[in-house]
């Protein structure tokens, strides 16, 4: 079930838009779920997706009754680089635009879909509709990710990652300069509540902490820092809403923002850089790394010879 309390800036919205926002389904299942009975507001269950909704308003949601998608099908034409493959895992470095599994507005397309004409036996393993993903990246993140090849396999990186045993580093561009070049952010993320589309800090949200190292400062074009950033939870886009909590964005980020004028990126500057796990069979230490992707490794170029120039001309001052 899922409960939202109708922000300021969603009051005069219709049920249905609702109720597809907050559950990443199409227009037409929030329909469906809400012509099932699955949906309450104020209590009540809901005849029509046409309600417009009042601020304060409370819907309920049953996620359960959300119509079935078709299981994901095999896609060869969906390029998969595999940076390590065994009997029980396979580490994948996932470029930028790909989204990792099927859902609203993803029928297919996805890195599961192109997973699954490689290896097959993942249909499986796992949640039917995400085989073998125990963790994910969002659409515009590029770098690392592990996945599960056994259902034996499966159960222990899910237990490995809710109990902090997987270590996933980041390296990420923000705006400004942090005050201190080290430190944790240790605040809750769920919905945010004035507009349940985005995720933020909320006081009702789940535990959530990153830590963080300043690597290099930029003057110009623009005031921006290269972090190395640490997840010890992995909540719904947690780097970027930890880091636009406390005033540094990332660059390039539209939904955080991380949009601003002197400085263009064509996505968030975000890249999971490395990947360090105990082998959920052999218990083996496993260190994984990949180095900043063409796009964000230019940027990152141009903002290193910009630094140069801009140290000649101060020695030649």
């Amino acid at each position: 079930m899922i409960s939202e309390e109708i922000p300021a800036a969603l009051a005069g919205e219709r049920l249905d838009r609702i109720v597809a926002l907050v559950t990443e389904a199409s227009r037409a299942d929030a329909s469906v779920l809400i012509g099932a009975g699955g949906v309450t507001v104020d209590g009540l269950a809901a005849a029509s997706g046409k309600l417009r909704l009042r601020e304060g308003q409370v819907v309920v949601i049953d996620e359960s009754l959300l119509p079935q998608v078709a299981l994901p099908a095999a896609d060869p034409s969906i390029a998969v680089q595999v940076v390590h493959v065994d009997d029980d895992i396979i580490v994948i470095d996932k470029p930028a635009g790909l989204v990792v599994h099927p859902g609203s507005g993803h029928p297919d397309g996805t890195l599961v879909n192109g997973l699954l004409a490689l290896f097959p036996e993942l249909a499986g393993v796992g949640e039917p509709h995400r085989p073998g993903i125990v963790h994910r990246l969002d659409v515009g993140t590029s770098g690392l990710l592990v996945v599960a090849r056994t259902p034996a396999a499966y159960t222990n990186l899910v237990q490995a990652l809710a109990g902090h045993r997987v270590e996933r580093s980041y390296r990420a561009l923000v705006w400004g300069r942090p005050a201190n070049p080290i430190g944790v952010i240790d605040a809750p993320i769920g919905r945010d509540h004035r507009d349940p589309t985005r995720m933020g800090v909320v006081v009702d949200g789940r535990p959530a902490r990153t830590e963080y190292r300043v690597l290099r400062g930029f003057r110009v074009p623009a005031e921006v820092t290269s972090l190395l950033c640490r997840l010890q939870t992995g909540r719904t886009h947690q780097i970027r809403v930890h880091l636009a909590a406390i005033g540094h964005p990332v660059v390039g980020d539209g939904t955080y923002g991380g949009i601003r004028d002197h400085l263009q990126v064509s996505r968030p500057f975000l890249h999971a850089a490395a990947l360090e796990l105990h082998h959920p069979v052999s218990h083996e230490v496993l260190h994984f790394a990949s180095p900043l992707p063409a796009d964000l490794l230019a940027v990152e170029t141009m903002l290193d010879e910009i630094a140069a120039a801009d140290r000649s001309a101060d020695e030649t001052d």
